[in-house]
C-alpha cells in the first residue's frame, strides 16, 4: 500500500469531510486546502507546491474537479487517482445560473453555509437530523463565506475533463452514494467508462458525502484501490 495520500476536499469542506476514512486507513494523509484560490487551475497549482514528489490522490465533488487537473498538470507525481462523487463535465448554463444566484445571496448577506434545503441535497435522508447533518453544517461555517465564493467561481470556470479521461493510465477507483441528487451515479459510470481499467464502487447509505455517511465502504474499497 502506498504510504502518501493526498486527500482534496468538495465545496465549502474541510478536514472532517475526510476524517473517518484517515482513521481507517494506513498510510500518510494530508488533506489539502483548496480554500485559497478561485480557478481549479491555482488550486491544483497550490496542492502541487505543497505535495510529496510521488503520491497517492483523492477528490470529492470539487477535490475531483482539482484531481482531474493535477493530472493534466502533473500525471507523473500521481501513482493512484480516486474520483468520489464527482464529475468529468464542466458546467452547463444551468448550473452556472444556480452558482451565480448563490453568490449573489451571500452578496446579499444570506450566507449560512449550508441550508436545510441544501443539506437535504448533501446527505441522504435518514441522515438529516443527525451527527453527520450538524458536522456538515459545522464544516460549512468552518470555511466560510469568502472561500465559498471564491470556490464557486472557481467550479463554475472548470474546464470538461472528459477529452483526457482515456490517458489516464494509473489505478483508478471511482466511487459514488447510491442516492447522490448533485452529482448521480450516471456521472460516475460516464467517468469509470473512459478509464480503462477503472473500477467504479456505489456506497450504500450515502447520497454526497459518502466519506461521512458511510466512511466504512469507503475504506474498504481505499484499501483495495491502495493496494492495486
Amino acid at each position: 500500500m502506498t504510504s502518501e495520500l493526498l486527500l482534496l476536499p468538495g465545496l465549502i469542506c474541510d478536514e472532517r469531510l475526510w476524517r473517518d476514512v484517515i482513521a481507517g486507513l494506513d498510510a500518510r494523509s494530508t488533506v489539502a486546502d483548496l480554500t485559497q484560490d478561485d480557478s481549479i487551475a491555482d488550486m491544483a497549482a497550490r496542492v502541487l507546491a505543497a505535495a510529496p514528489a510521488r503520491f497517492a490522490l483523492a477528490g470529492l465533488s470539487m477535490g475531483g474537479y482539482v484531481a482531474f487537473e493535477i493530472m493534466r498538470q502533473a500525471p507523473e507525481r500521481v501513482t493512484h487517482l480516486a474520483l468520489l462523487d464527482t464529475s468529468a463535465r464542466a458546467d452547463d448554463e444551468a448550473r452556472k445560473e444556480t452558482r451565480r444566484k448563490g453568490i449573489e445571496m451571500v452578496g446579499q448577506g444570506k450566507f449560512i453555509g449550508v441550508s436545510r434545503g441544501l443539506l437535504g441535497s448533501l446527505v441522504a435522508p435518514q441522515h438529516m437530523g443527525t451527527d453527520v447533518a450538524r458536522d456538515v453544517q459545522a464544516m460549512s461555517e468552518r470555511v466560510g463565506q469568502a472561500a465559498y465564493l471564491r470556490q464557486q467561481v472557481a467550479i463554475m470556470n472548470r474546464v470538461d475533463s472528459r477529452p483526457g479521461l482515456g490517458e489516464i493510465k494509473v489505478p483508478v477507483l471511482v466511487g459514488v452514494g447510491e442516492m447522490d441528487k448533485m452529482t448521480p451515479p450516471e456521472l460516475a459510470e460516464e467517468i469509470a467508462a473512459g478509464i480503462k481499467g477503472a473500477e467504479l464502487v456505489r456506497f450504500a447509505d450515502s447520497a454526497h458525502l459518502p466519506t461521512m455517511e458511510n466512511p466504512g465502504a469507503v475504506v474498504e474499497a481505499m484499501k483495495g484501490w491502495l493496494g492495486r
